[in-house]
């Protein structure tokens, strides 16, 4: 299994908004879309691809795990229900969306039972997000090397997340860049800006290509066609040392999304 580079996010679209968005990056080229079961928009996302009259095996597709259904008897049942949602037999790509709080359901609990669905094909691979170092280690501990696909996590040039990127990397983990522009704070930054003007290029692009030529993984959304015809087009921009250095030098440990109850320890 491999895990696209690039891919079309749906974290916070809604109703047709959320249709719109998934068939307008599918009619573009998009063909990693990225939803959840807290979203509430996999009934969308299901709707759009199945209207999109494009092969399932051509899309890669992911959905979430909700905390409130990591125990060994509401997993499987609840990824069975985000399948008839997306009108499809089988997901790509299937993810821990968060710790359980307070560790209330033990992790490898959780994880014998996201591999139980693996093996009975409800997803071809499995993997897990917000997920600082200790916990890495415990489901690695859990699932052996080789097994997770992939972390999803906060990573943007303002919080490089540079430990946990590292340890990924020495245990064979990809990560996953979600808010790669910073809930769009990045748009504005002046060394983005003067690196887009030499590539001529856009701050989203620049962004993007930044985590990409780091082999991580990135879902932006958008709700416009121009923005996301032009994320699309960060594919193919190529960013050189001193270009990297400089957004390198961006990181100030910023984290936009730690919500009380959820998050875990950071690193």
């Amino acid at each position: 299994m491999t895990l696209p580079l690039f891919g079309l996010g749906t974290f916070r679209l809604k109703g047709q908004t959320a249709i719109d968005s998934v068939r307008t990056g599918l009619e573009l080229g998009y063909r990693h879309i990225d939803t959840a079961q807290i979203y509430g928009n996999e009934a969308e996302v299901g709707q759009a691809l199945a209207e999109s009259g494009i092969d399932r095996d051509a899309v890669f597709l992911t959905t979430k795990i909700w905390t409130d259904n990591l125990g060994a008897d509401r997993l499987a049942p609840s990824l069975e229900d985000s399948l008839r949602r997306l009108r499809t037999d089988r997901v790509d790509l299937t993810l821990i969306h968060w710790p359980s709080p307070g560790g209330a359901v033990p992790l490898r609990e959780s994880l014998d039972a996201l591999l139980a669905a693996r093996d009975r094909g409800l997803t071809r691979a499995i993997g897990v997000s917000n997920f600082p170092i200790a916990l890495m280690r415990e489901a690695l501990a859990a699932t052996g090397e080789g097994v997770l696909a992939t972390n999803q996590v906060e990573l943007h040039p303002y919080l490089q997340n540079r430990a946990v990127l590292a340890f990924a990397r020495e245990h064979g983990i990809r990560v996953t860049s979600y808010m790669t522009l910073a809930y769009g704070k990045v748009l504005a930054d002046p060394v983005l800006a003067e690196v887009a003007a030499r590539h001529g290029a856009t701050t989203a692009q620049v962004a993007l290509a930044w985590a990409m030529q780091q082999d991580i993984a990135v879902i932006p959304s958008s709700t416009r066609r121009a923005n996301l015809e032009s994320n699309l087009r960060a594919r193919d921009l190529r960013l050189d040392a001193e270009d990297m250095a400089a957004i390198a030098a961006l990181d100030r440990n910023q984290r936009l999304t730690d919500p009380a109850g959820l998050a875990p320890a950071w690193d």
